[in-house]
């Protein structure tokens, strides 16, 4: 899908009494707001991922407007509802209001003025590309969580593994808070030594030490009215933790080098994937400070735990590597070794494998044969257990569209454009390849790049064969001719990639 013009508000339209005919639709095109039509809450579902308003005909009651908004909060959406309500149903009009709905219209108004009125608050060059995943129930139980405590003013302590996603959670957090339309500010502070990680959160003034030509302000100031994300702060120096602490208790600060003092209006999220309380033990880290920073705790559990985020989370990382408006899709076998395989790594280990798998395809669809774990080697189906009912599960969820939060800051927002799955009767690539040239693939040996070039080449190749009547089409879908696709053939054959297949 084309992404979305700056001047245009893309907004679904839901009505259950009469379709909208051109010159309705050209009115609202003048008052730069496009329409996609739905008939069921079913399309409605899959519709709210894309847009940045949605449009209902009420009848006589505002049920609707329950149901829809219902349905956007389930689906962890933050969409603005504008009803149309015929003129003589006034009492439905004053129900749609008290409902919360953004506003409302007569059923038979369509002047471009008062519709650009109406949705005047909605400014679409603020509206911004989000899309979270929180498919799997653990995470949508996170989420719902999230959210819960991104409506107060309490700090947040996240804790996890590594690469889990502890940065997007407190994006989260801070998109679905009251401070969203104020700055997000992040410092890892594992990543930088003690006296820069010191200047970088509370500033210094011009001529506080050697080198300080001018003022800086640091990153609390600079998350004024907003929210500071401080990842790993279980690797904070002692000594900084002190001052840490005695600036989240006062809410003021100095900067180096200066006597005067800033308040602060920030809201602090933490991340640790150390256990502190064993580190307090271990006198590494302040009691105090800890009691301070974990107000609130949200764990996030490691990416095997929950499975149906796998396949949404791949999905996701895929549309990155989108050329041509081609998706790249997932045959059923690698979906089901990417749901299978334990993730040591998480999130960044999924996001490694989804790139080595686009760099190892010749093609856009992804095979058994292109998945290399980080233990260098490429595997097929016989390298991981039988499918139980969480995989089962996972494989189910993968079939409905990743969640997508989109937050107050970012109103909204529309998701990226989701690559395909392949269909679960498709017939795997893997299925082409002899058992010998299986067993090449999932040696515990590194395959090189080359090899698994021609591997990837041998399964389109074969592919294009077996779903065409001759050699002529098959060379015409590979955009081929005829004498390459012959000569191509002779090559896998004599590699041993290739048998039973004439030239």
């Amino acid at each position: 899908m084309i992404a979305s013009s700056v001047n245009v508000i893309h907004s679904v339209w839901l009505d259950p009494f009469s379709p909208i005919n051109a010159e309705d639709r050209a009115q609202l095109d003048a008052a730069g707001i496009s329409v996609e039509t739905v008939s069921t809450l079913g399309d409605l579902t899959l519709a709210l991922r894309r847009t940045h308003l949605l449009i209902i005909r009420l009848g006589d009651s505002a049920e609707l407007l329950q149901e829809v908004q219902t349905l956007i909060a389930q689906l962890g959406f933050n969409i603005p509802v504008l009803c149309r309500v015929d003129r003589r149903r006034m009492e439905v009009a004053v129900e749609a209001m008290r409902f919360g709905a953004l506003n409302v219209l007569p059923a038979d108004e369509w002047t471009p003025a008062v519709w650009k009125k109406a949705v005047q608050g909605l400014n679409a060059p603020e509206l911004k590309t989000k899309s979270y995943v929180f498919v799997d129930p653990i995470s949508q139980h996170l989420l719902a969580l999230a959210q819960r405590v991104a409506q107060t003013e309490v700090t947040a302590l996240l804790v996890g593994p590594t690469g889990a996603g502890k940065e997007v959670l407190a994006r989260v957090l801070h998109e679905t808070s009251p401070r969203a339309r104020g700055p997000f500010v992040a410092l890892n502070c594992a990543a930088m030594p003690e006296h820069l990680i010191e200047d970088m959160l509370f500033g210094h003034e011009k001529g506080a030490f050697t080198g300080a030509l001018k003022e800086h302000k640091g990153l609390f100031e600079q998350a004024h009215g907003g929210t500071i994300f401080l990842d790993e702060i279980g690797e904070m120096p002692m000594q900084l933790q002190s001052k840490l602490l005695r600036v989240l208790q006062e809410k003021k600060l100095n900067r180096l080098g200066s006597e005067l003092t800033v308040d602060l209006d920030v809201r602090v999220i933490a991340a640790t994937n150390k256990d502190l309380k064993l580190a307090i033990e271990q006198r590494e880290f302040r009691e105090d400070l800890y009691f301070r920073i974990s107000t609130f705790r949200l764990r996030i559990s490691p990416l095997k735990d929950r499975t149906g985020d796998i396949l949404p989370l791949a999905a996701q990382s895929l549309a990155r590597h989108v050329k041509d408006g081609v998706p790249y899709s997932l045959t059923p076998e690698a979906q089901r070794l990417l749901v299978q395989y334990p993730w040591p790594g998480n999130v960044r280990e999924l996001e490694n494998v989804v790139q080595r798998a686009v760099v190892l395809s010749s093609g856009r669809v992804i095979t058994p044969a292109h998945l290399m774990f980080d233990d260098g080697v490429l595997m097929d189906q016989a390298s991981f257990p039988p499918v139980d009912a969480a995989v089962r599960d996972a494989l189910a969820l993968a079939q409905v569209s990743p969640t997508s939060l989109t937050s107050s800051a970012v109103a909204n927002a529309q998701p990226i454009e989701q690559p395909a799955f392949a269909g679960q009767d498709s017939a795997s690539a893997m299925h082409y390849l002899p058992a010998h040239a299986i067993q090449a693939v999932t040696t515990a040996e590194p395959i090189n790049l080359e090899q698994a070039v021609k591997v990837s080449e041998h399964q389109v190749i074969m592919a294009a064969i077996q779903s065409t009547e001759s050699r002529i089409e098959a060379a015409a879908k590979l955009g081929i001719s005829p004498r390459t696709l012959r000569y191509k053939i002779a090559q896998l054959r004599e590699m041993g990639l290739i048998e039973g297949v004439a030239a």
